[in-house]
């Protein structure tokens, strides 16, 4: 999972709106603060919520009182922090009932995870993370991936990231690289040369491999296909280093991870990854 920046932002980034707007601007300002209590790895407070969001603190309190007043967050007892509640797990799970994939797709899933020994995730995006919205643990495996429906991963260390990446459309790509450029600041020089060779090595070679770029000690391959409707997923399978090496993984997972791919766009109606330059 992706930890919150700490560093205070200097202005609220949603910006006031006359009535003829489209935005409800105090309703994304509640959603951005229940985006950040989700992404955080402890509970936080109001004064923590106006550092990492901007939102002016009168404004972040009066939100996270109706929030808690809804249900959606719990005050912690004899403290100032805050957390979810078991509502907003409603709302994720009404997502994925309705999310048919998951089902369809989770037998292919399940044997790859065996035939290789390795943790297998199907993943999609949001707005600049990979979320898992499935997570296989195969029963041979000694040691596991800690990832699990939730969780989110980086777009462009990962595999999982890069082989999303590499079958949007051209315009859709270069929009997204934009906002990855943007969010990294000073990093982006080194990051966007691995990550213009590691796209060049998925559209060669059909799957994206990352190891140790993301944690140390941590190897995966992921490949990316379509839905019937346009949308893109990836799946992403990987381990411990010494579990599996970029060799081990190249020829003998790739195979495996690629029929995998295929039997679930036959399943969906859905296609292949396309190629970069398609």
């Amino acid at each position: 999972m992706t930890q919150q920046s700490t560093s205070p932002r200097s202005s609220d980034p949603i910006k006031e709106k006359d009535s003829s707007g489209d935005e409800v601007t105090a309703l994304a300002r509640g959603l951005t603060v229940l985006r950040c209590i989700a992404g955080a790895d402890a509970p936080l407070s109001n004064r923590e919520l106006t550092e990492l969001t901007g939102i002016p603190k009168p404004t972040v309190s009066r939100i996270t009182a109706t929030l808690v007043s809804a249900g959606f967050l719990f005050r912690l007892p004899d403290s100032e922090r805050f957390v979810l509640t078991s509502s907003v797990l409603e709302l994720s799970n009404g997502f994925l009932r309705n999310f048919d994939i998951r089902a369809r797709s989770r037998p292919f899933l399940l044997e790859l995870a065996e035939r290789t020994s390795l943790s297998v995730h199907l993943a999609v995006r949001d707005r600049l993370d990979m979320v898992v919205i499935d997570a296989i643990k195969p029963r041979s495996a000694v040691l596991v991936s800690r990832l699990d429906v939730g969780s989110r991963m980086n777009l462009s260390r990962t595999a999982v990231g890069r082989a999303y990446l590499a079958v949007l459309a051209p315009p859709e790509r270069e929009a997204l690289m934009l906002g990855l450029q943007a969010a990294e600041g000073d990093d982006w020089g080194h990051i966007s040369d691995r990550l213009e060779t590691a796209l060049k090595e998925t559209a060669t070679h059909g799957y994206a491999i990352a190891t140790g770029e993301w944690y140390d000690g941590l190897n995966a391959i992921a490949a990316g296909f379509i839905g019937p409707s346009g949308e893109r997923y990836a799946v992403n399978c990987g381990g411990s280093a010494n579990q599996c090496p970029r060799d081990w993984l190249m020829t003998r997972a790739a195979p495996l991870l690629l029929e995998c791919i295929s039997k679930i766009v036959l399943e969906i109606g859905g296609t292949p990854g396309r190629r970069l330059n398609d």
